[in-house]
This record gives structure tokens, C-alpha cells and sequence, in this order.
């Protein structure tokens, strides 16, 4: 079997472009293939203030497509396409992606995360009818209306802010008996007069015929239950791994996520993995990038041992 690149990436997330950028500068072969948009999660989050070099913060959008543009630069071929499998005949990695199937020296997987679901009653049926988990792409649907926030961490109150430019007020609701985010942000959601907190509540229902009309909340002690008007539901749950394509391939721990050494190498000869589909990743987009780094330098290596 002849192989068609030296490296291919699974993800165009900060990991996966970050991973191509090196590669391609390398001189080596290199094909990203995306299910998605490039940029991966990050593309879909409003403002990011702690990325270096961006004092004034910088949005996710605009980060994604300059580092998409910087790995086009340097010859990197970005194609749309879902891998389904990977596998390893000999030396020679081959992915499958629909109908076609491509061969690599090494693979990189960087498929990131999806967000988690609430799996409460009317989450899946009024989805995009009130239910999203993305405040950049739906926010400014629920201009002066009432929402609610399922979540109490960075991501969470980050996109809390962003909804407060559209909406009238937000319900947050948090599992746990305080908010988890950063102080920083915490401070600054607090000052908003726009907001209101139930903590310790875990959502029992997302009730509407047609649309969002109202959430229905349980106190985690008294038992209490409370419904709520909202018109919308963004959910912020935390993060499951999206690892579909090697789970009959690498190891993988007890939820999903690649499990990898100090080399970033899976279990599996040729494989690597960067970003937030690792197991102990610290799931920010500069560790992300850096794992994109670390990854291909030692892709590099390895391909120079199978000569």
C-alpha cells in the first residue's frame, strides 16, 4: 500500500492547526481532515482574554481563522471529512472517512471535545428550539428574553457575559453550592443586576411545545422545585471526549479520552494524540497548542526510525 502523506492530523482545533503548522514548516507532508469548521470548540467561544499575545482579548472566531490561515500558509491541505476508523497494517496508518481512505506514516488524533448533555426530558426534542450549547452561534436569537444557563464554571459565566449583550436576564443554574469559574469572572458576572443564581439546583425538565417556554429546577437538598420562565436553555455541562474514531484502536481511560505518555504517544506505535481529547489535558487553548507542537516533533522522530 502506498502511503499518501507523511502526517495526517485528525482535528482542526488550536492542537491540530498548531501541529500542521510545525509539520509543514518541516517540509513534511501534511493533511488535516475536519468534520467540522477549523478551529474546532474555540471557534465557537465569544471572547478569549487569556490567550498570550492578545492583551485585549481576542474572539474565538477570529483566532480559529488565523491559525488556519498560518497553516495554509506554509502548504498544509485542510479537507472536510469525518474519520470513522483508524487502523494499522505494518508500519502504514490508514483512516477511513466516508468513502475514502487515506494512508499516513503517522497519525496525530486532535479531535477534541463535544459538549456534554443534561439528558433531562425535552433537552433533545426542543434542541435548536430553545435548547443550544453554543451563546456565539444563537445568542442573538433571544434578543430581550429570558434564558437560563445550566452551569457554573468558566465556560459558563464567559458565556453569560457574551448573552447579557442580548438578552433580558439570565437564570443561572449550578449543581454545586457556589460557582466554580474563575474568580475573575466570577466578580464580573456578580456586578450584572441582569442575573440570578440557584446553586446546589440540578435541572429536572426543559418544558415548551414548539419552543422553549420554561425550566424546571430541584433544589439538591430541600428537594424543592422551582419552574422557571426562559425561552431559552444553554447548557454548559462540561466536555465529552470525541474519540469515536479510536476506540477499537488506542487505550483509552474510563470516560473515553486518549490515554498518552510524555511523548504524547498512544498505545498504539504512530499514533499520537494532542488537545483536549487527552486524558489528562488541561483543556485551555494555549495547552492545546502546545501539545500540537509536542506531538508533531516527535511524529518527526518516529518517522525518521521507520526509515
Amino acid at each position: 500500500m502506498e502511503v499518501q502523506y507523511d502526517v495526517i492530523i485528525v482535528g482542526a482545533g488550536p492542537a491540530g492547526l498548531t501541529a500542521a503548522i510545525y509539520g509543514a514548516r518541516a517540509g513534511l507532508k501534511i493533511l488535516v481532515l475536519e468534520r467540522a469548521l477549523p478551529g474546532g470548540y474555540v471557534a465557537t467561544t465569544d471572547l478569549i482574554e487569556n490567550y498570550p499575545g492578545f492583551g485585549e482579548g481576542i474572539t474565538g472566531i477570529e483566532l480559529a481563522e488565523k491559525m488556519k490561515q498560518h497553516a495554509l500558509r506554509f502548504g498544509t491541505k485542510i479537507v472536510s471529512a469525518e474519520v470513522s476508523a483508524v487502523a494499522k497494517a505494518d508500519k502504514i496508518l490508514s483512516l477511513k472517512a466516508g468513502q475514502t481512505e487515506y494512508t499516513a506514516k503517522a497519525v496525530i488524533i486532535a479531535t477534541g471535545t463535544t459538549p456534554k448533555k443534561l439528558d433531562i426530558p425535552g433537552e433533545d426534542e426542543l434542541r435548536g428550539r430553545g435548547v443550544s450549547y453554543c451563546a456565539t452561534c444563537d445568542g442573538p436569537l433571544f434578543r430581550g428574553r429570558k434564558i437560563a444557563v445550566i452551569g457554573g464554571g468558566n465556560s459558563a459565566i464567559q458565556e453569560g457575559l457574551f448573552l447579557l449583550k442580548f438578552v433580558e436576564h439570565i437564570t443561572f443554574v449550578e449543581f454545586m453550592p457556589q460557582l466554580t469559574a474563575d474568580k475573575i469572572l466570577q466578580d464580573e458576572i456578580k456586578k450584572e443586576k441582569r442575573v440570578e443564581f440557584f446553586l446546589y439546583h440540578i435541572p429536572l425538565s426543559i418544558n415548551g411545545k414548539e419552543r422553549v417556554d420554561s425550566i424546571t429546577i430541584r433544589h439538591r437538598e430541600t428537594k424543592e422545585e422551582k419552574t422557571i420562565e426562559a425561552s431559552g436553555v444553554f447548557i454548559y455541562v462540561g466536555l465529552s471526549p470525541f474519540s469515536q474514531c479510536v476506540r477499537s484502536t488506542v487505550e483509552l481511560d474510563e470516560f473515553g479520552f486518549v490515554i498518552t505518555n510524555e511523548k504524547l504517544e498512544t498505545s498504539v506505535p504512530g499514533i499520537y494524540a494532542a488537545g483536549d481529547i487527552r486524558s489528562d489535558a488541561i483543556r485551555q487553548v494555549v495547552t492545546a497548542c502546545g501539545d500540537g507542537a509536542t506531538a508533531l516533533i516527535h511524529c518527526q522522530h518516529y518517522i525518521e526510525t521507520l526509515k
